[in-house]
C-alpha cells in the first residue's frame, strides 16, 4: 500500500501546503497553497435556522472518528474528485496516529453525512464533506465548529473560499494574513474531541 509518510504531511501542512489528486484514479499527488486562502473565523461562524431545529430536534446522531475510512471515501464518491487512493490510505493513517479526524453524521445507524480535516497545534485543516441525507453535511459543520471552539483552537482553514462556506462565515483572507494566522495557531496545544 502507497502512502505519503505522516511527518511529509504534517511539515506541509505546518507550511500551509497540501495535497490533491488530478484525478481520483491515479496513485500520485500535486502539492498546492493557495494565494488567497479560505478561512472561518470560529467567532463568525453561523448556521441556518432550519439546520438548528434539525439539531435541537435530535434528528441526527453525531459521533467523531469512529468510521473516518468511510467519511473519506464518502467525500470521494463524485463525479470529480481529487481524493484517490493514495490521499484516502494517507489520511487514514494520520488518523490513526490521531492528526486527522472526522465529524460523522448518522440517522439510523447509517452514515449520513460527515467531514474530515487535518490537526496541527490549534489549526483545523478542513479537507471536505459530504451528504447522503440533506443537511446532514451542515450538521456535521455546526459540530465541527462547536468542537474546534469549546477545545481551544484558532484557525479552521477551508483551503478554498467557496460560496458555499460563504454562506457560514468563511471568508478569504491574503497569504500573508493567512501565515501569522496559522504561525500563531501552531503554538497552541488543541484536541479534537466531542
Amino acid at each position: 500500500m502507497k502512502i505519503i509518510p505522516p511527518e511529509i504531511l504534517l511539515e506541509a501542512y505546518a507550511q500551509g501546503i497540501f495535497p490533491m489528486a488530478d484525478s481520483g484514479e491515479d496513485e500520485e499527488v500535486d502539492w498546492y497553497s493557495a494565494r488567497k486562502r479560505g478561512v472561518i473565523p470560529l467567532n463568525e461562524f453561523h448556521m441556518t435556522k432550519n439546520v438548528m431545529r434539525i439539531i435541537r430536534q435530535g434528528r441526527f446522531e453525531v459521533r467523531v472518528d469512529e468510521n473516518f475510512r468511510e467519511v473519506v471515501k464518502a467525500c470521494a464518491d463524485r463525479e470529480t474528485t481529487w481524493i484517490n487512493d493514495l490521499i484516502l490510505n494517507s489520511y487514514d493513517i494520520l488518523n490513526q496516529s490521531g492528526n486527522a479526524h472526522s465529524v460523522e453524521v448518522y440517522k439510523e445507524g447509517n452514515l449520513a453525512g460527515g467531514l474530515y480535516g487535518v490537526t496541527l497545534g490549534g489549526a483545523f485543516f478542513g479537507e471536505s464533506m459530504f451528504r447522503e441525507e440533506k443537511e446532514a453535511d451542515k450538521v456535521a459543520l455546526y459540530y465541527c465548529h462547536q468542537i474546534l471552539k469549546e477545545n481551544g483552537f484558532t484557525l479552521w482553514d477551508t483551503q478554498f473560499y467557496t460560496e458555499h462556506l460563504g454562506r457560514f462565515g468563511c471568508k478569504e483572507i491574503e497569504a500573508k494574513e493567512y501565515e501569522k494566522l496559522l504561525e500563531e495557531a501552531l503554538k497552541i496545544e488543541a484536541e479534537f474531541t466531542l
